[in-house]
C-alpha cells in the first residue's frame, strides 16, 4: 500500500492502490463516526465500572467486607448507598438540587453545567470538523491559546464602544485560531506533514510564545510580574444569561450557533459535500476533481476557528479577570474525546459536551458530599474514551451484531427430511 504525499488521512495509510481504505482507516472511521449506541452504551459501561471503583474505594465498604459471609447484607448495603449516594450527588451537583429551598435555587447547577459544557461543545465542534475530513486535530490547546492572546488582548487594551468591542474581540480571537490551524493544513498539503505530530509542536510553541507574550510581551500587565493579562474590560465582555446569580453566559449561545453552523456545512454545504468526500475515500475524491490539498487547508482553517472560540469563549466569558498561559485548562485534549462520544456529529457533540460539562461540575459536588475523589470522575471519562475506541469489546458485552451482517436463518431441506422418514 502507498500513499500519495500530503494526501494522507489521519492514520496515513489511507488508501490501497485500488483506491480503496485501508483496514486502518477503516477502523479510524468506524471509532470517529461510528453507531451512536456505541456511544451510548461506552457510557453505560464507564458508569457501571466507576461504580464498582466507588465501592471498593469506600470505607464502609471496605469494613463491612471483613464480616460479608456472616452478615452479607451489611455490605451489599454499603455498596448501594455508596453508589447510589456518590451518583445523586453527581446528579444534584449537575442537573437539580433537590435540597434547595426554591425552583431558582435548585436549577444553579444545570447552569453550572452548561457553562463548563460551552468550551467543550466549541471545542469539540473543531475536533469533529477535523475527523470528518480524515484529520486528527489534537492542537486544541494551541489554538484557544492564541484565539485567547489575540482576542483578549482586543479585549483589555482597545477601547471601542459597547457591542462593537465584544464582536471585534470575538472576530480576532476566531481568526487567531483559524491562522494557526491554517498552519497545520498548509504543512500537510505542501510538505505532506502529518498534523499529529505538527499540532503537538505548535501546541508547545502557541504555550511559550504566550506565556513569554504574559511575562514581557504586549500581554503583560502593566507594573505587575505575575505572568497573568490585565482584565478584560466591561464593553467586551460576554452579557449574562440569567442575571448576576447565574455563571451562564452568551457564551453558551454561541455553542449552539456554532453546532448548528457546523451541522449546516457538514449536512448542506457543497464544502461540506467535498470534506465529507475526502474524509471517506482522498484518492476517490481526487479522482472526482476535488482539491484534496485545498480541503485540508479549508478544514484545519475552520477547525481552527471553532477551536480559537473556546479559547476566546474563555477570556470574554469565564475568566475576565485575567488570564494565563493554563487558560484551556485540558479543554483542548477533552474536546477530543467529546468529539469521539459524539461521533463526530455536531448534534452529537453537542451533548456529549453537555455530559462532560455535568462530569466536571456534579464531580466537585460528589467528593464533596460522599467524599469520592474527584479522580474517580477522570477514570469514568478515560474509559469511555477506551470503550468508544473498542468498539467490538462493546458487542461482544451486548452481544449486538456487527454492522453489516445479519443472521442467516438455517434453511430446511424439506425434500430430505420426508425421504428421512
Amino acid at each position: 500500500m502507498s500513499t500519495t504525499q500530503g494526501q494522507g488521512t489521519a492514520t496515513d495509510t489511507a488508501t490501497s492502490p485500488a483506491g480503496q481504505p485501508s483496514r486502518w482507516d477503516r477502523m479510524f472511521r468506524e471509532i470517529t463516526t461510528g453507531s451512536a449506541i456505541i456511544s451510548v452504551l461506552a457510557v453505560v459501561l464507564a458508569l457501571v465500572v466507576g461504580a464498582v471503583m466507588i465501592a471498593f474505594t469506600n470505607k464502609d465498604v471496605q469494613a463491612s467486607a471483613g464480616y460479608f459471609f456472616s452478615r452479607p447484607g451489611d455490605t451489599l448495603a454499603a455498596i448501594w448507598n455508596a453508589v447510589s449516594g456518590a451518583y445523586s450527588a453527581l446528579f444534584q451537583g449537575s442537573v437539580y438540587n433537590f435540597r434547595r429551598p426554591s425552583f431558582a435555587a435548585g436549577i444553579k447547577p444545570l447552569t453550572e453545567t452548561l457553562t463548563f459544557a460551552t468550551p467543550l461543545i466549541m471545542a469539540g465542534l473543531g475536533v469533529a470538523l477535523g475527523f470528518r475530513v480524515g484529520m486528527f486535530n489534537i492542537g486544541g490547546r494551541g489554538q484557544m491559546l492564541i484565539a485567547a492572546a489575540l482576542g483578549g488582548w482586543v479585549g483589555f487594551a482597545v477601547d471601542l464602544p459597547y457591542g462593537l468591542h465584544l464582536i471585534v474581540a470575538l472576530v480576532v480571537g476566531i481568526l487567531g485560531g483559524a491562522l494557526w490551524g491554517g498552519v497545520v493544513g498548509l504543512l500537510k498539503a505542501r510538505t505532506g506533514a502529518h498534523e499529529v505530530i505538527t499540532t503537538i509542536m505548535l501546541n508547545y510553541v502557541a504555550f511559550y510564545l504566550v506565556s513569554y507574550l504574559l511575562r514581557d510581551g504586549f500581554l503583560q500587565t502593566p507594573g505587575s510580574n505575575n505572568p497573568k493579562s490585565p482584565a478584560t474590560k466591561v464593553t467586551a465582555v460576554f452579557p449574562d444569561l440569567l442575571g448576576p446569580n447565574y455563571i451562564l453566559h452568551f457564551g453558551f449561545i454561541l455553542a449552539i450557533l456554532a453546532t448548528i453552523f457546523t451541522w449546516w456545512l457538514l449536512a448542506r454545504s457543497n464544502l461540506g459535500f467535498q470534506f465529507r468526500a475526502v474524509g471517506l475515500n482522498p484518492h476517490a475524491a481526487k479522482v472526482a476533481g476535488i482539491s484534496v490539498k485545498r480541503m485540508y487547508v479549508y478544514a484545519m482553517m475552520l477547525s481552527g476557528g471553532l477551536v480559537g472560540l473556546a479559547g476566546i469563549n474563555q477570556v470574554l466569558g469565564t475568566t475576565t479577570s485575567g488570564f494565563g498561559a493554563g487558560l484551556d485548562s485540558g479543554i483542548g485534549f477533552d474536546a477530543i474525546t467529546v468529539a469521539l462520544l459524539g461521533r463526530s456529529k455536531p448534534w452529537g457533540v453537542f451533548w456529549a459536551g453537555i455530559l462532560f460539562g455535568a462530569f466536571k461540575a456534579g464531580g466537585f459536588s460528589m467528593q464533596a458530599a460522599e467524599g469520592v475523589p474527584i479522580d474517580i470522575v477522570l477514570v469514568v471519562q478515560s474509559l469511555i474514551v477506551l470503550f468508544i475506541a473498542a468498539p467490538p469489546l462493546v458487542r461482544a458485552i451486548f452481544r449486538l451484531p456487527v454492522p453489516g451482517t445479519t443472521r442467516r436463518k438455517t434453511q430446511v431441506n424439506v425434500s430430505q427430511e420426508v425421504a428421512a422418514k
